[in-house]
């Protein structure tokens, strides 16, 4: 494949518009699949062999990162990750392109994060036809189990996903969202300075 035909093909990913298996295999060698399975079957105890990992797995991982095995990424060098962040177990990154998590945020268990849908008719999802858009949560969001975030999301500063919503569209800061589709319930206030929970 020639760098005119792989500048072409990034600048349709990059647009948002369909593209192939076989058109974007030249980014294979950008996949961290034997150092996610090294970091999954990494001993708890062993916090320097964990961090080394994190930081050849990934675009960029700030200071204080915890993220729990196992976790699974597609790439993983598309996703970028702020200071004091923490992932809990069966955390699924599809990053055919970039996932940017800002600091302070809080992950639940088995929630998904995917930038990469497929086109509805049957004829284009032919060779794993595709899209990707990229995903960003912003600072101090917290996002409850089983929850899925969708291509092109971004969910603003100190907003709170409830557990198993579908995040189709992207949410403002300070939020309280839930459902499938996802929607905001209300604001956060400092009302909630004082309560234990979203809704009580």
């Amino acid at each position: 494949m020639t760098d005119a035909h792989e500048e072409e093909v990034l600048a349709r990913i990059a647009a948002g518009l369909v593209y192939t298996e076989s058109e974007a295999a030249f980014q294979a060698p950008r996949r961290r699949t034997d150092e996610i399975f090294e970091y999954n079957r990494t001993p708890p105890g062993d916090e320097d062999k964990r961090r080394a990992l994190l930081v050849a797995i990934f675009g960029s991982v700030g200071e204080r990162t915890v993220l729990l095995p196992p976790f699974h990424a597609g790439f993983g060098s598309n996703v970028h990750i702020g200071d004091d962040f923490f992932g809990n177990v069966n955390l699924t990154f599809v990053d055919d392109v970039d996932i940017r998590i800002g600091d302070g945020v809080m992950i639940a268990p088995s929630v998904t994060l995917t930038t990469t849908g497929h086109p509805v008719h049957p004829s284009r999802r032919e060779d794993f036809g595709r899209f990707s858009e990229p995903i960003v949560i912003e600072d101090k969001v917290w996002i409850g189990g089983n929850a899925v975030v969708l291509p092109g999301v971004r969910i603003g500063y100190g907003s709170v996903i409830g557990a198993g919503s579908v995040v189709s569209r992207s949410i403002p800061p300070m939020s309280v969202a839930l459902g499938a589709p996802c929607r905001v319930i209300r604001a956060i206030t400092d009302q909630d300075l004082s309560t234990r929970t979203a809704g009580s």
